[in-house]
């Protein structure tokens, strides 16, 4: 994936010094194999390394201190072998700037029922340790996941592989540059947005470019480096007739793949991870980009169409949870619906720019009209995405917020669509179609959204937490009376809770 680095967690244990040198060193030793576990376990993406054993004030301090300033750490994980008196850590935690994770476990898994005496109580007291930390963690308002259970169970470090996913895109957000080629598409609301707040909340930010510097970026393509792209684009995909060589549209393939490297140099020389663009401003290029951008999404870039760039730094962010997993992630678009009775469903699609992340089989490079925009007809990858659960995520701002709504799916099989020359996806909703409109529709969902198989809602509710964003969910549990209650009670408590800070 392009522009990732690949930082750590760092694994933090309480105590105190009530308990005596021979003891700690014990829980020192013991925490250490926790980290070690934990860092074995082949879920969790990122390295654990055991940090410190945190006895007094100070050294809580000069940690949170250590870590704000790394680099290389992405988050913590804190556990409380023992009991850790919470006020030492005030400090610390009031000034620490990453993302921390609280581990409710403790070192041995089973009790000693035979041989359990005082000594052993004494050193094992994560059960009312942690609890002392947790209340501190609630009296602070610190947004914060809590994991219980023993660190060897699989579904502990899966919930913490979720965390670190999360967490590593978090991370990958701190400072992360999108570029805007053209403005917004003309009198559009939801793809607008505050990017001083969404920078000031999320850590990424947004810049506008002319399309004059991306078209002296494509004009610079060698032809050299055309012929080997166009010699990789005959490899991977089923090229349509009319694109190969001899064909009457290979010229149009050539300059298909001019534009591609054109804007991989640009996006790559300014460190750029995402991307918008639109195809009212293209001045300068002669078709609005899909395969190229199809190609930049399938590498890790974020992407949002008519300059939509809250999707775009939202799907960045959601590749890189997903990174490593099985399943693709993609820009989506809810473009038309299917509304036989008892068999609503959505057809998923947009212009040009599905990722081929999620196609099924061997995509299709074809050539064809785009109807609209008044420019050369584009190139497009053309497939089917596979059936599956899934998720549909959208991010908007609310004025005062930031929100981010999900909806649970269920994609089908897309029948044979021969007229029909896109990528695109095929859903039902959670609870089902109705309910699952209605609700987005309240909640001011958008209709650009990132579309994941691998990601799941557990990732979504890990960001905003992270974030200190909204977060409303639509799955199958939904009801839309209290989802309208929830909405309400939102707007009440973010009014409340955050005052004048977006």
């Amino acid at each position: 994936m392009k522009e990732l680095t690949h930082p750590e967690i760092w694994f933090v244990c309480g105590s105190q010094h009530l308990y005596g040198p021979g003891p700690l060193q014990e829980v020192a030793t013991n925490a250490e194999a926790v980290a070690q576990g934990l860092d074995d376990a082949a879920s969790i993406p990122l390295k654990i390394r055991y940090k410190a054993l945190l006895t007094t004030p100070n050294e809580v301090f000069k940690l949170m201190q250590e870590a704000n300033a790394d680099e290389s750490c992405a988050g913590l994980i804190l556990w409380m072998h023992t009991f850790s008196p919470a006020k030492m850590w005030i400090r610390g935690l009031n000034s620490l700037s990453k993302p921390f994770c609280h581990l409710h476990t403790q070192f041995n898994r089973d009790l000693p029922w035979d041989d359990i005496d005082m000594d052993f109580m004494n050193l094992n007291q994560a059960a009312h340790g942690d609890r002392e930390a947790g209340f501190l963690h609630s009296r602070l308002r610190l947004n914060r996941k809590v994991v219980v259970g023993h660190w060897s169970d699989p579904e502990v470090q899966e919930r913490l592989a979720v965390w670190a996913r999360v967490v590593h895109a978090w991370h990958d957000l701190q400072g992360a540059k999108f570029a805007r080629f053209g403005d917004n598409m003309r009198y559009v609301a939801v793809t607008e947005g505050d990017k001083v707040a969404s920078e000031l909340r999320f850590g990424f930010e947004v810049n506008g470019y002319g399309v004059g510097d991306l078209v002296e970026h494509v004009n610079a393509a060698s032809d050299s480096d055309i012929t080997a792209l166009m010699s990789e684009y005959e490899d991977s995909y089923d090229l349509a007739e009319t694109l190969r060589n001899g064909g009457e549209n290979r010229s149009d393939l050539e300059y298909g793949a001019r534009l591609e490297l054109g804007m991989r140099s640009f996006l790559e020389e300014g460190n750029f991870k995402g991307f918008t663009d639109t195809f009212e401003d293209l001045h300068g290029l002669r078709q609005l980009p899909g395969l190229a951008t199809q190609r930049l999404m399938a590498d890790g870039y974020g992407f949002g169409a008519e300059g939509d760039w809250k999707t775009a730094a939202l799907l960045r962010a959601v590749k890189v949870m997903a990174h490593g997993l099985e399943g693709g992630t993609s820009f989506m678009e809810d473009y038309t619906y299917h509304l036989e009775p008892g068999k609503h469903q959505v057809l998923g699609s947009h212009m040009l720019e599905l990722c081929p992340s999620i196609a099924k089989g061997k995509p299709s490079l074809e050539i064809h009209p785009l109807g609209i925009g008044g420019k050369e007809d584009p190139l497009r990858l053309v497939f089917d995405a596979p059936a599956g659960d899934a998720i549909n995520v959208s991010l908007v701002h609310m004025g005062n917020r930031f929100r981010l709504i999900v909806n649970e799916v269920e994609a089908v099989d897309v029948p044979d669509l021969p007229k029909l020359p896109v990528a695109r996806a095929v859903w039902e909703c959670k609870p089902d179609f109705k309910t699952a409109i209605a609700a987005w529709i309240y909640g001011g969902g958008a209709h650009h959204t990132v579309y994941s198989y691998p990601v799941t809602t557990e990732y979504i509710e890990d960001f905003a937490e992270l974030a200190g964003v909204e977060l409303v969910v639509i799955d199958s549990d939904t009801k839309l009376r209290e989802f309208k209650n929830e909405l309400r009670q939102n707007d009440l408590y973010y009014a409340l809770g955050q005052g004048l800070r977006v």
